[in-house]
């Protein structure tokens, strides 16, 4: 992995989708053990998978993962936080606002 270079690998993958009440999800587990580190980014390739209501489809597909450079990694990780605090600027309160 370079400074500025990224590289690409294949891997095979299964993918699970739930549309029922008690889950509503998508999951994609790497069959090799590969992991995803901040700053990569996934595709998974075939036709999108559409579960009907109260479905749970599991299908095998392959995916490839873009692996970010040394520099986008670093980028990802010092400023990822500041992204998650955008997420959490929220507060409960009894009062309404009008």
């Amino acid at each position: 992995m370079g400074l500025f270079t990224r590289t690409e690998e294949r891997v095979p993958c299964t993918v699970e989708v739930s549309h029922r009440f008690e889950s509503l999800h998508a999951h994609v587990r790497f069959n090799n053990g590969a992991v995803v580190h901040p700053g990569d980014e996934v595709t998974v390739h075939g036709r999108p998978i559409r579960a009907a209501f109260g479905e749970v489809i599991t299908e095998d597909r392959e995916a490839t993962i873009r692996r970010a450079s040394t520099l986008e990694r670093l980028w990802t990780r010092a400023t990822g936080d500041l992204g998650f605090m955008e997420l959490c600027e929220f507060s409960f309160s009894e009062e309404a606002r009008v």
